[in-house]
């Protein structure tokens, strides 16, 4: 087992992802009751590892020593741009016939329906829109305004098509987040070029999630002057996710950042040092002011889902699906909320949440409770 990427081999069959046999040995290091590599490492495990060695070194050799071809490079990016705007011009045509038709009508077509429009998208290079649309076929069908919730992404759909036909116009941090919406992925060599910012960064919380093709770990940091990011992992179904951090640790790392608006979206760059434990996530603010942040970073990036927000002195309310509410009278929804947890750590008593403010909704990820930063 190699604790440090994480990775692991074994020979058993199961089908879960690490098996019990690596949780074991890695529960068993952790305890320090498994030897670290050296002398007494098996044969077979040290083979394994010097594999995974050298062909970390062979990719590396590869990416430093094969000079870009200019002339190649701006082919494909032709022949990309122009695959994107063939994509871009049919969504919105779709999009013009789904208004035209009625919303209502499309709640009434199956799954097939809304997959044939995705894998279009892909195949114009714009796996982005395509998730979208996806998980568009079942919240229309799992929310009770699913109507407000299809037209409002509806018409976040054909401002994207638009802004992505203005893109000459659009600065580079604009022009950024319209790529990031599309599924533009930027290449990690790019970004560790630039500017690394220093820790000690604080972890204010993370969240896990799994569509059933992709996973997905979001990790949101803070800086010592206040800057926020996040950091995003993905892994396919049978792979192994980034070891997670835990909620108020405190890190010694450097970080760089991807392009676009604020909060970024960062990536580490080098070994992650704990330092210790935060006993709070620092000052934050009331539900109004929230929403407030939710309401400008929007207007800076109509496409942005999500923002980090830190909510002061707010009283968790099992009504419904959870709601929080905060002393100036203001009240915000819940969703993924996990209320038995928060209910049996905050004991109807005021606290501190962190979590992802989303279309109006807050996710809690983190829970401030008796000079204590835990997840929920």
């Amino acid at each position: 087992m190699d604790v440090v990427a994480p990775a692991y081999r074994c020979s058993c069959p199961s089908r879960k992802f690490p098996c019990k046999h690596a949780l074991a040995l890695l529960l068993l290091w952790s305890r320090g009751e498994a030897a670290e590599s050296g002398a007494d490492t098996a044969d077979f495990a040290q083979e394994w590892a010097d594999q995974r060695a050298d062909r970390a070194t062979a990719k590396e050799r590869r990416q430093t020593e094969q000079p870009a071809d200019p002339e190649a490079q701006a082919k494909r990016l032709a022949t990309r741009l122009a695959l994107m705007d063939a994509g871009v011009d049919d969504f919105s045509r779709w999009l013009t016939d789904l208004v035209g038709t009625g919303l209502a009508a499309a709640r009434n077509q199956p799954y097939p329906w809304w997959d044939g429009v995705a894998a279009r998208l892909v195949d114009s290079q714009l796996p982005g829109l395509a998730e979208q649309v996806r998980d568009m076929a079942s919240r229309i069908h799992g929310r009770t305004d699913w109507a407000d919730h299809l037209l409002f992404n509806a018409g976040r759909w054909w401002a994207l098509t638009k802004a992505w036909s203005a893109r000459d116009t659009l600065s580079a941090e604009e022009f950024a987040d319209v790529k990031a919406a599309l599924g533009w992925a930027t290449a990690s060599a790019d970004v560790q070029d630039t500017e690394r910012l220093t820790g000690p960064w604080l972890v204010l919380g993370a969240h896990r999630s799994d569509d059933g093709r992709l996973q997905q770990q979001r990790t949101w940091l803070q800086g010592p002057d206040g800057t926020v990011v996040v950091v995003l992992d993905f892994a396919g179904q049978g792979q192994g996710l980034a070891a997670p951090q835990l909620a108020g640790a405190l890190l010694d790392v450097t970080v760089a950042r991807y392009p676009g608006s604020a909060p970024q979206r960062a990536m580490f760059t080098g070994p992650i040092t704990p330092r210790g434990a935060a006993t709070s996530l620092g000052p934050g603010g009331s539900i109004g002011q929230a929403l407030e942040r939710e309401s400008a970073a929007v207007a800076r990036s109509p496409w942005r889902t999500r923002i980090p927000v830190l909510l002061d002195g707010v009283i968790v309310n099992p009504d419904g699906n959870g709601w929080l509410h905060d002393p100036n009278g203001d009240a915000l929804p819940l969703v993924d909320a996990p209320l038995d947890s928060l209910l049996a750590l905050t004991g109807g008593h005021t606290t501190d949440i962190f979590g992802e403010l989303e279309d109006g909704r807050l996710r809690p990820l983190t829970v401030v409770v008796d000079s204590m930063v835990v997840t929920p």
